[in-house]
């Protein structure tokens, strides 16, 4: 697998460049810049001729990533794109959003840098788009059968590409004005320009996917006609519902849910007027949670010229290396600085919210105090209390389920103790010929699991309609590889 040798000879670990700070923040274009083709090859070379490859086991969809490491260090891009293709409908989304735990199961990581996995999947991904060979993958044959896909993210995008191309007539219903979920409207621009999306749509109308937008299930349509329009649907609506923080304060204006913050953001980006955008400009912002969805805002705020941006986590600063209660091949919780944090700000750590202060209504401050552990138990420790200044204050918790949008009232589908859909072990629902994929069953997840729990639902519905499936089906609801359904 590529170089034999060359893990000994090229032991740099040399990512994608990034266009310089101060450049950057002035736009909304992408943050990553296309890596040299010769340092590309070099990094591939770094892949071994593993007896095991654990980034397999990493990867939740099975990416065939030595074979396409080996291409790529030979030159054989066309190659390495079918390779990749075979497991992955979107790797120019998960080359740039996916926060790689291939890597974290290399077998070099063990005691040199990982291989840049990462970056050479969104090279291989993009240099096929440009020598046009991403081209439509029509069906050979059409069914009479129909499937409804509610929600176009990831999972929802997945599945209908893989059902359109077994042959049967799909259509993707989106409530917002666009197609793309998540990827369209609360992924910035910064992170993934909106025609990286767009052409890969092109490439599923081609192929007979239908869209539906402007379109919301449970109001402008009943789950029960939908599902006696189609003979199966697919739940793919995501975890969307924010987790909330309900202490002294909080009905104060500017302390917002964080997607009610970048949503209209990107919206204003696209060039559409958003009467609910929010402006940081000249704001103290002040952000709670240290996720993606936090990073996204923190980029977002610098773009809008803030005054200051603060990030407050409850929990303790996570380790620069990997600690010894998360071993090699496991995916570990580590120190991690996001092209979003080079751009400044400040990191809080230990820091727990007490109250948001307020003047006439608006915000003014967040009170904070020293977290401390008693019994395993996270608390603030009295006394120490402090009041940060805050004009506006973005609450990026992370989600607790889906909308249920009429699911359980119309449909009577059935939810688990976590809030989300629940599914059997085929990501049937309760109610037959409804399935959940993605984010609404399995609770807020990677783009790579939405991804690959995408795939699978797919071949779970053709099986549903047809009685057997070619589809492959790389994971099960439980988290376990499934192979063929």
């Amino acid at each position: 697998m590529a170089d034999p040798r060359g893990f000994l000879t090229v032991t740099d670990r040399v990512t994608q460049p990034r266009r310089p700070v101060p450049v950057r923040i002035m736009d909304y274009q992408e943050v990553y810049e296309r890596q040299q083709d010769g340092v590309l090859k070099e990094q591939a070379s770094r892949c071994m001729d593993c007896g095991i490859p654990f980034c397999h086991q990493g990867c939740p969809l099975g990416n065939l990533i030595p074979e396409w490491n080996d291409l790529t260090w030979q030159g054989r891009r066309s190659e390495a794109s079918d390779r990749l293709h075979e497991t992955n409908n979107f790797p120019e989304f998960t080359g740039r959003l996916c926060p790689a735990p291939c890597e974290s199961s290399c077998v070099l990581g063990i005691n040199q840098p990982a291989v840049t996995i990462k970056q050479v999947e969104v090279s291989i991904a993009e240099q096929a788009f440009e020598d046009g060979s991403v081209i439509p993958v029509p069906a050979e044959r059409h069914t009479d059968q129909t499937v409804a896909i509610v929600g176009s993210g990831p999972a929802g995008l997945a599945a209908a590409q893989q059902l359109t191309r077994a042959g049967h007539t799909v259509a993707v219903y989106e409530r917002d004005d666009a197609i793309g979920g998540l990827l369209r409207y609360g992924i910035p621009d910064f992170k993934m320009e909106k025609n990286v999306l767009e052409r890969r749509l092109d490439q599923m109308r081609a192929e007979g996917t239908r869209f539906r937008t402007n379109v919301e299930l449970g109001r402008d349509i009943s789950w029960d006609q939908l599902r006696r329009r189609y003979d199966a649907v697919v739940v793919a609506t995501g975890s969307t519902v924010p987790r909330d923080l309900p202490i002294p304060g909080r009905e104060l204006d500017g302390v917002e849910f964080a997607m009610d913050y970048l949503v209209p953001s990107n919206r204003a980006v696209a060039g559409q007027a958003d009467p609910g955008l929010i402006d940081a400009a000249g704001k103290h912002v002040v952000i709670l949670g240290g996720g993606d969805t936090g990073a996204d805002c923190i980029g977002t705020a610098h773009r809008q010229q803030a005054a200051s941006v603060t990030t407050l986590a409850i929990g303790k600063q996570p380790p620069g290396e990997r600690p010894g209660h998360q071993p090699w091949p496991m995916f570990p919780t580590l120190f991690e600085v996001a092209s979003a944090h080079e751009e400044g700000g400040e990191r809080t750590y230990l820091a727990s919210t007490v109250e948001f202060v307020g003047e006439d209504g608006r915000v003014t401050g967040v009170m904070v105090a020293e977290t401390e552990f008693i019994d395993g138990a996270r608390r603030p420790k009295a006394g120490t209390e402090r009041v940060i200044p805050a004009d506006l204050v973005l609450l990026a918790l992370g989600f607790t389920g889906p909308e249920p949008a009429g699911l359980d009232e119309q449909a009577g589908i059935d939810f688990d103790d976590r809030g989300n859909v629940a599914r059997d072990g085929y990501y049937m629902t309760n109610t037959p010929g409804v399935f959940a994929a993605g984010d609404a069953g399995r609770g807020q997840s990677l783009i790579v699991w939405a991804i690959a729990e995408g795939r699978s639902c797919a071949a779970a519905v053709d099986k549903y309609l047809m009685g057997e499936t070619r589809l492959p089906a790389p994971v099960a609801p439980t988290d376990q590889p499934i192979g063929m359904i």
